[in-house]
C-alpha cells in the first residue's frame, strides 16, 4: 500500500532524504525512527504530497502520488505532530467539514462521528467549540476526523504528544486494530517502547538514508541488545562516529 523507490528531496545542498526505498504493505504497522532532522518527516510529507520529490517516486496504493496527488489522498489518513483545528467550530461540525472533503454523503458522516465520538469519549464534547477542548480532546478528535473515511493508509507523525495514558492505551489498540483489518499504517516516533509495542517492521533513517530495517526480533539478532533503544543507540553512535 506504500510503495517508495529510490526517493530524494533536497533543499539546496542539504539532503534531507537520499536514496530511499521502501514498501510498507495492508496491515502492517512500520514504525519509522531516526534522530532529529533524519528525515522521517520529509518523508512522509512526500507521501501525502505536501512536498515534492527532487527525484524517485512515492505511491500510495499503487497510485504515483506526484501524477495524481488527489487520488492518492483519497486513500490517505494523515496526522502531523502540529494539526490545525477551527477553533470555531464544534467537534461535530469539524467532523461534517471533514467528511464533505471526502465527499461522503451527511448519513455516513453521522453515523462514522457517533461511532468515532462513541471509541474515543467525544460525546459530551459534541457542541463546545473546539478552542474550549483540552490538547487531549483536540487530539481525540484528530484521529476522529482523520479515521472518518475509513483510509486505507494511515500517516501519524508523532502519534502520542501530549496524551494521557488512557488516550496512549486507547491508541495502541487502535492502530493494532486498524492493522489487523487490513490498514497500512507508517508513524514516525521518538518513544522507542511505543515502536518496540506496536510496530511490525521498524526501519532507522539516519543523515537521509535507512541504515536498518527489519523486525524487532531481527534487529536484536543482528544488533544484540534487549530492547530498541539498544539497538537504535548502537546503529546512530556507530553511524555518527563513522562519518567523522
Amino acid at each position: 500500500m506504500i510503495n517508495v523507490e529510490h526517493l530524494t528531496k533536497r533543499y539546496g545542498p542539504v539532503v534531507a532524504v537520499d536514496d530511499l526505498s521502501l514498501e510498507v504493505p495492508g496491515g502492517e504497522v512500520f514504525c519509522f525512527l531516526g534522530p532529529n532532522g533524519a528525515g522521517k518527516t520529509t518523508t512522509i510529507k512526500v507521501l501525502t504530497g505536501l512536498v515534492r520529490p527532487t527525484s524517485g517516486r512515492a505511491r500510495i496504493g499503487g497510485i504515483d502520488v506526484a501524477a495524481d496527488p488527489v487520488a492518492a489522498k483519497r486513500l490517505l489518513g494523515y496526522i502531523p505532530d502540529m494539526p490545525f483545528l477551527y477553533d470555531r467550530l464544534t467537534p461535530v461540525e469539524f467532523m461534517q467539514f471533514v467528511g464533505e472533503l471526502y465527499g461522503m454523503g451527511m448519513a455516513a458522516i453521522s453515523t462514522g462521528t457517533d461511532r468515532l465520538f462513541d471509541v474515543f469519549d467525544l460525546d459530551g464534547q459534541r457542541s463546545a467549540l473546539i478552542r474550549e477542548l483540552s490538547h487531549g480532546m483536540r487530539q481525540r478528535l484528530i484521529y476522529c476526523a482523520t479515521l472518518l473515511h475509513d483510509p486505507k493508509v494511515l500517516l501519524i507523525d508523532e502519534p502520542l504528544i501530549g496524551l494521557d495514558p488512557h488516550t496512549i492505551r486507547l491508541i495502541k489498540n487502535l492502530l493494532r486494530e486498524k492493522a489487523a483489518s487490513g490498514m497500512a499504517i507508517m508513524l514516525t516516533t521518538h518513544i522507542l517502547a511505543l515502536a518496540q509495542d506496536v510496530a511490525d517492521r521498524i526501519g532507522i533513517i539516519h543523515c537521509g538514508r535507512m541504515i536498518e530495517l527489519g523486525t524487532m526480533s531481527e534487529l536484536r539478532a543482528r544488533h544484540g541488545g534487549s530492547t530498541l533503544e539498544d539497538v537504535f543507540l548502537h546503529l546512530t553512535e556507530k553511524t555518527e562516529a563513522g562519518g567523522k
